[in-house]
């Protein structure tokens, strides 16, 4: 039951932030900001019960992990700091290597010990969605990944694994300190 309301609580959240500012019966703050008619609360309020019957055991799975607030702000703060220059420096850098042809490419494995289901799959999303590289497979046992990377440096095969240092930075850190 509780997983039942925690899903149906997040969704109805995320429903009203994504529908602030459509309504003008329900104002909050100024009739531009926080404003909602009727009908959208209603509507809210069913998609959300709708989502949290069928999600509830997707969502929340016998922990309650992500539903301290203080996760929520690491994520922030790892999606606007250490993600986005890790982003922006591969796109620059596969902007070279298009330039000037310069590729490598290859598929390596990393170890980013990591025990969550979501902090893997965090760190495989991350890494697909910075350029040049693309998660391919995980090894389930380990929890090991395979990423297809643009340029394999010679350096970063030398350890097997590669280190995960050469293709993701400090991304395992971080979702170390969001996930686990």
């Amino acid at each position: 039951m509780l997983a039942f309301i925690v899903t149906t609580l997040l969704c109805f959240v995320i429903y009203l932030l994504l529908t602030t500012g459509s309504g003008t019966e329900i104002v909050i703050l100024n009739e531009d900001f926080l404003s909602w008619s009727y009908a959208e609360i209603i509507l809210g309020l069913i998609l959300s019960i709708i989502v949290g019957i069928i999600a509830r055991k997707v969502f929340v799975k016998d922990n309650y992990r992500m539903a301290n607030i203080v996760r929520w702000f690491r994520f922030l703060a790892y999606i606007c700091g250490p993600f986005f220059v890790g982003m922006a420096k591969a796109n620059i850098d596969v902007a070279y290597r298009v330039i000037t042809g310069k590729i490598n490419p290859g598929i390596v494995k990393i170890s980013p010990n990591l025990k969550t289901d979501l902090g893997i799959t965090m760190l495989a999303n991350s890494i697909t969605l910075t350029p040049g590289t693309l998660s391919v497979d995980i090894d389930e046992e380990k929890n090991d990944l395979y990423i297809h990377w643009i340029n394999v440096k010679k350096e970063a095969l030398k350890k097997k694994p590669v280190d995960c240092k050469y293709i993701c930075g400090e991304f395992p850190k971080w979702i170390r300190r969001i996930t686990e």
